[in-house]
């Protein structure tokens, strides 16, 4: 897949991508300068992501670790 980049520096992602990833308009994207190559990651809202973390505790009728464990397989408590 090709994409051309205009004499402003900007790109477009191609929607077969955009839909893979799925990058939505307004997104932030992060470049990593140190790469090789042209790697760009998502940028997610930390501030948002904190104020889900906990917010199903008791709500999804088993804990983390057993959903862990139905999911991945039974972890020993050594292994942590």
């Amino acid at each position: 897949m090709k994409a051309t980049l205009t004499s402003k520096g900007q790109i477009t992602i191609p929607a077969a991508i955009r839909r893979r990833l799925g990058l939505q308009p307004g997104q932030i994207l992060e470049f990593d300068e140190e790469a090789p190559y042209l790697l760009a990651v998502p940028v997610f809202d930390e501030e948002a992501m904190r104020a889900l973390v906990g917010c199903t505790r008791g709500r999804l009728g088993k804990t983390s670790d057993e959903w862990l464990n139905e999911t991945r397989g039974r972890v020993d408590e050594r292994d942590r």
